[in-house]
């Protein structure tokens, strides 16, 4: 008859796991009381478990950055798991801290090296598996990046489900980590997946231009009948598609009405601009939430990111912004 297995020594072995009481008791129970055998059925039970959640989706999880002595080079990564509950333990959070901490030594470009690196007897990736089979969840990197840069800053966003690490020239501004780390919570809250609309692709913003022009005829719809004023229907939705031709044509356009408004031709001058921000205005509402330097300033609305960096000086090189959630 086998010898009974002590609390103490459950204990022990969830210590250096992090693995359920049960799961520990009953390795030890399958091993016969032997702390490497336990550990190695534990390592197996975590590829099963893995294999079985393969199919799950993560939409939980932690966010970490880490920069390095002179804020030159840093990681941003994410690692998913399927609750919240697990992605509040302590014990997780560490786990995430611990990965990105292989992550600056090794300095990866990719996921895929991420996953390689050796990490605590085994690799990222078996590292991964050995969670999975603690938690009872799929745990995965989400997201990883590796940045580099004259002077970088990093913000994670409250409940580290999202974080970013931004890389400018701070242009001889004594505060330029401090503005740039505000820029890294704007982009954090507002989510832009580029810095221009020159990034765009034509046909993407093709689509999202014919969306944006039935989104307000509906909306204009249901104003119409509360008796609201109702919104311009844009023509484009970003500066990619305004050609010079495009912005002849609308200039020629905004005289014709001036003229059959009787307006006289010598104040066209001074009407003019005002009619054509306007209309870069609503043209360009893909720009103003998908293009960080198009966007309105979360920490003063009354300019753009564009104007704002341009005010404080320096510049923005990238970012990079990942989330779990």
């Amino acid at each position: 008859m086998s010898e009974p297995i002590s609390a103490k020594a459950v204990s022990e072995l969830r210590k250096i796991t992090g693995a359920g009481m049960m799961d520990c008791k009953e390795a030890l129970q399958e091993s016969g009381g032997d702390f490497d055998a336990a550990i190695e059925i534990l390592r197996k039970k975590g590829q099963k478990v893995a294999a079985k959640r393969a199919d799950r989706t993560t939409t939980e999880g932690v966010v970490a950055t880490l920069l390095n002595g002179t804020a030159t080079e840093g990681v941003i990564l994410g690692i998913g798991c399927e609750t919240d509950f697990v992605a509040k333990n302590e014990l997780f959070v560490d786990f995430v801290n611990r990965v990105a901490a292989v992550a600056m030594a090794g300095k990866p470009t990719t996921r895929d090296e991420l996953l390689a690196l050796p990490m605590e007897g085994g690799t990222v990736a078996e590292k991964l598996v050995e969670q999975t089979g603690k938690t009872g969840e799929k745990v995965e990197v989400s997201g990883y990046f590796l940045v580099k840069g004259e002077k970088l800053a990093s913000y994670i966003h409250a409940g580290s489900k999202i974080g970013v690490i931004v890389s400018f020239k701070d242009g001889g501004k004594a505060d330029a980590a401090d503005f740039y780390r505000k820029l890294a919570m704007h982009i954090a809250a507002m989510n832009p997946v580029g810095m221009t609309p020159d990034e765009f692709d034509p046909a993407f913003v093709e689509t999202e231009a014919e969306s944006l022009r039935s989104r307000i005829i509906t909306e204009n719809e249901d104003r119409a009948r509360l008796g609201k004023p109702l919104k311009n229907v844009p023509r484009f939705a970003s500066r990619r598609q305004m050609t010079p031709a495009v912005m002849a044509q609308v200039e020629a356009e905004i005289k014709a009405e001036l003229a059959a408004e009787g307006k006289p031709e010598k104040i066209w001058d001074k009407i003019l601009p005002g009619k054509l921000e306007r209309f870069i205005a609503d043209n360009t509402l893909l720009d103003q939430e998908r293009c960080l330097l198009s966007q309105f300033y979360v920490l003063d609305e009354t300019k753009t990111v564009e104007k704002a960096i341009k005010e404080f000086g320096g510049e923005l090189i990238e970012f990079k912004r990942v989330s779990v959630s």
